[in-house]
């Protein structure tokens, strides 16, 4: 029987979306599915959703396990065909709070911070040596597994798994199959269907390169003009201006959104500028909002997914469709994150990008994409030289390539003189004592 491992199965939503999809799959349906987490609750919370979407949905034909703790991880790992990943070390409390609340004292606020700045450089650092343990346990006991990643900072992670293990992986983000459906719908434009385009960079920062209506032709000079109408008088309802500003600057529109995008760089959140916070409608501490309401929802929600009647429509998750493609050599076109390896021409060969990938039988297979336009490459490089950096820390142990990665990070670079970047980061070091290994 094939398996399918899921790490961090406590993630109960994400968990139905991507297990209710593999059940709604012919080729995946009498897969095994070994639910692993360290928190006994929510494990045993998404083990009685999943068992009651398999009779649903699927005429009970899954086996489902569950597995608690580290002591039992390599046995959720045995035989695994594939890996989820859905961790996210630390949770809200204590590590987020900590991400946001330390740097704070510094004056430096985030939106997000779990892709770039100081927070996704601290979630990287305590996230890569679980990864580490999860590479040493699948080499052993499925070395022959994908690992799915979908934890943030998805770069770094699976930048680091990719260079320094020998586990099949790909990074997989939400944001590349809505990027042009989204845009056109908010510009109140509907082109001739289906549409063709070509989106490629890094993740959270990949760039709709092209974009063609069903008769090829170009859409970028109506969305322009549109995007700039925007601008000029934005909706009260309407929030994208980050990424709106970027067309109008930079001639591209990107994948993620403005509150992620809004601390990518060093032009939106300044504190002797704090007119930018209204004018592009910045959400600061945004991510802690969404994690208590996330909580306090799930509150509510854990009799509904615990429910005999639940049941699924397939979403538009990548993870089933690749599975799909790999068992029944039926290819099917993802946007995935990969080592560079000259698949974007003018960005580092190091790096991970997220580009055009193929999947069938013979796997995960990136697409050559070229050269970004060079100010798109320039976007890029001011976060590459921050997941590099961070990388280099998690491998040498060396607080000074931490030091390194805040110094290079646009939005804390921009607000801190070099002194209080590294006072900040020897505090949150401090802070996470105990989630992060010893550093010298």
């Amino acid at each position: 029987m094939s398996k399918i491992t899921f790490m961090g199965a406590g993630s109960s939503v994400f968990a139905k979306n991507v297990l209710g999809d593999v059940m709604l799959t012919p080729a995946l349906r009498d897969f095994e599915i070994a639910l692993y987490d360290i928190d006994p609750e929510r494990l045993e919370d998404s083990y009685i959703m999943v068992n009651a979407l398999n009779r649903n949905i699927n005429e009970g034909r899954a086996t489902v396990t569950k597995y608690l703790g580290v002591e039992n991880r390599k046995d959720a790992l045995r035989g695994a065909d594939f890996v989820v990943n859905a961790i996210q070390v630390g949770l809200y409390e204590p590590c987020t709070v900590t991400d946001f609340e330390v740097p704070k004292k510094y004056g430096l606020r985030q939106t997000i911070a779990d892709t770039l700045g100081i927070g996704g450089i601290f979630r990287a650092l305590r996230t890569i040596p679980v990864l580490e343990d999860f590479a040493e346990d699948m080499a052993q006991v499925c070395p022959g597994a994908y690992f799915l990643n979908y934890t943030n900072p998805m770069a770094m992670l699976s930048g680091w798994m990719q260079r320094y293990t020998d586990i099949k992986t790909v990074g997989l983000c939400h944001s590349v199959q809505v990027c042009s459906e989204r845009l056109l719908k908010n510009l109140g434009f509907a082109p001739k269907l289906p549409i063709r385009e070509k989106i490629a960079g890094i993740n959270h920062m990949a760039w709709l390169l092209e974009i063609e209506d069903a008769d090829g032709n170009d859409l970028y000079p109506e969305i322009r003009r549109r995007a700039n109408d925007f601008l000029q008088n934005p909706p009260s309802y309407f929030k994208d201006l980050t990424r709106y500003e970027y067309i109008r600057r930079l001639g591209h529109y990107c994948t993620e959104s403005s509150e992620h995008n809004a601390e990518y760089n060093n032009f939106f959140i300044k504190s002797n500028y704090p007119e930018l916070i209204e004018r592009y409608k910045i959400p600061l501490d945004e991510y802690p909002r969404r994690c208590i309401r996330h909580i306090e929802k799930w509150a509510e929600d854990r009799l509904k997914y615990a429910n005999d009647n639940i049941t699924h429509t397939r979403t538009r998750e990548y993870a089933a469709h690749i599975m799909e493609a790999i068992v029944t050599d039926v290819p099917y076109k993802i946007g995935g994150n990969v080592i560079n390896h000259n698949l974007i021409t003018n960005l580092p060969a190091e790096a991970c990008v997220e580009v055009p990938c193929l999947v069938n039988k013979l796997g995960i297979q990136p697409t050559h994409v070229g050269a970004l336009p060079p100010q798109l490459a320039a976007m890029n490089i001011t976060n590459i030289n921050v997941q590099l950096l961070t990388i280099q820390a998690a491998v040498t142990k060396k607080k000074e390539h931490i030091y390194h990665a805040a110094m290079m990070d646009p939005h804390t670079s921009a607000e801190l003189s070099i002194d209080d970047i590294i006072s900040l980061c020897d505090d949150l070091i401090e802070a996470h004592k105990g989630w992060l290994p010893e550093y010298h």
